[in-house]
């Protein structure tokens, strides 16, 4: 008999009709007639119950059924008489597919967080993991759905790259050369001319880059895949690998960018409450109280929009203490984001940030002094997206690139964009992972990605 899923069984009132589910066992009890088997398939985070008699089954094989087996039930859909649950299944077979013994290390007891990450093959198998897994899989659906019905191209853009899009220099090295006996150049430095691609290159920060191409002839494109930082951070807020969803798009000014931020997250966490409450509900009451508050606050308001001079001012005048003094020409530091979202009580949109704080290819400001830039900023996770209208102007590309010291001849197709039918375009970068974080309530960013990559730690 077809396997019909725990989320469809526990939605069921088709009583009396044989199904068969197939699962892991999270709990089992006993009693002296029946033994009771909480099964969990990973299709949503409640279990079925599964009501085996005694006298049914063989005394070896109810024996053999331990926290984290797993089995196929086949039985009767019936009401249950309990509490927590509407239906359960009066087990007529059982197969045991895989046994666990008693070094199953998810008995039902609590486990820390770190103590999960330690054992990230088998952390999805957790209420917590398992939702946030569900989340992150709602999430990325939504994005995908966001951008298509608003008429957006999904560009695939490289993984490999010649190019420091951020100019930061923390990436990754990609090679093939033998480590221990390099080829040399005259010089003494290491010959890139005989590496696999004749020339250095490294594993992606960014798909904006190659998204502005696109951009340049189907006018509204978005990236969303994996991205790398070399940076040697072990804060609650840094991966080495991270996933980054990257729109851009032609003839949209910075205006038009913040609306477009604006309008995608709203959806986004509509989409949440809509499709996630179950998982929501359950973390909003195992670890964050005020996660629906949150989300609902975030859903019901007008973003706050300000620029970074009204920002510092604000800061400046505030009798709070912050650990980081604000200064005009300084970046924002968590502290000062976190007290401009609680000053408005809403999320907040910072726009013409210094350019000496910002990257090369932001549109440049009038004033000469800011350029078009625009961060989002949101209750608990602070900057969640990054962005600006990007800078059109050839000339004032090149002067920027050369003032910055990045290497003219690996950007000549980047500034090239802007000699042949260049227009007016804006794009911004979303973390997945900090949405993520802010959608669960989670507060380390190792615990809503699969198997969180940081310094000396690539296990699994």
């Amino acid at each position: 008999m077809k396997k019909i899923s725990v989320k469809e069984l526990l939605k069921s009132t088709d009583y009396d009709k044989e199904v068969t589910v197939k699962g892991w066992v999270r709990t089992k009890r006993d009693s002296k007639q029946v033994v009771f088997l909480a099964i969990n398939d990973g299709s949503v985070i409640h279990n079925i119950q599964a009501v085996a008699g005694i006298d049914a089954f063989p005394e070896e094989l109810l024996k053999s059924i331990t926290t984290g087996s797993c089995v196929a039930v086949k039985g009767i859909l019936v009401k249950s008489p309990g509490q927590g649950q509407s239906v359960e299944i009066q087990a007529k077979e059982i197969e045991i597919y895989g046994g666990a013994d008693e070094t199953y290390p998810l008995q039902k007891k609590g486990h820390t967080l770190e103590f999960l990450r330690e054992i990230a093959h088998l952390r999805p198998r957790t209420n917590t993991i398992g939702a946030v897994m569900r989340v992150r899989h709602a999430m990325s659906y939504a994005i995908h759905k966001y951008f298509n019905d608003k008429g957006f191209f999904y560009l695939h853009a490289p993984i490999i790259t010649g190019s420091d899009a951020e100019g930061a220099g923390e990436m990754f090295r990609v090679t093939t050369l033998d480590l221990n006996n390099p080829p040399k150049s005259e010089d003494g430095s290491i010959d890139y001319k005989e590496d696999f691609f004749g020339k250095e290159t490294n594993l992606t920060v960014s798909g904006q880059l190659e998204g502005e191409t696109a951009a340049m002839a189907l006018s509204k494109v978005y990236t969303f895949g994996p991205t790398f930082r070399a940076e040697n951070s072990n804060t609650p807020r840094h991966l080495a690998e991270f996933w980054m969803i990257e729109p851009e798009m032609a003839f949209y000014d910075i205006n038009d960018n913040m609306d477009l931020a604006e309008d995608m997250l709203k959806y986004l966490v509509k989409y949440a409450l809509e499709n996630c409450i179950d998982d929501i509900t359950f973390l909003n009451n195992m670890y964050d109280k005020e996660l629906l508050n949150r989300l609902n606050m975030v859903n019901d308001s007008t973003f706050k929009r300000i620029s970074y001079t009204e920002g510092v001012e604000i800061l400046k005048s505030s009798t709070k203490k912050f650990e980081f003094k604000p200064e005009w020409g300084s970046d924002l530091q968590k502290e000062h984001e976190n007290y401009l979202v609680d000053h408005f009580h809403c999320p907040v949109i910072i726009s013409d940030y210094p350019k000496g704080i910002k990257a090369f290819y932001m549109k440049q400001n009038e004033d000469g002094k800011t350029v078009r830039a625009m961060d989002v900023l949101f209750p608990y996770v602070g900057e969640i997206i990054g962005g600006s209208q990007r800078e059109e102007n050839y000339d004032k590309l090149l002067a920027r690139v050369k003032e910055m010291g990045l290497p003219e001849k690996e950007m000549w197709w980047y500034l090239e964009l802007r000699k042949y039918g260049t227009a007016p375009h804006s794009g911004f970068g979303l973390g997945l992972e900090r949405l993520i974080l802010f959608v669960t309530g989670m507060s380390n960013i190792r615990d809503v990605i699969p198997f969180p990559r940081t310094p000396k730690n690539a296990a699994f």
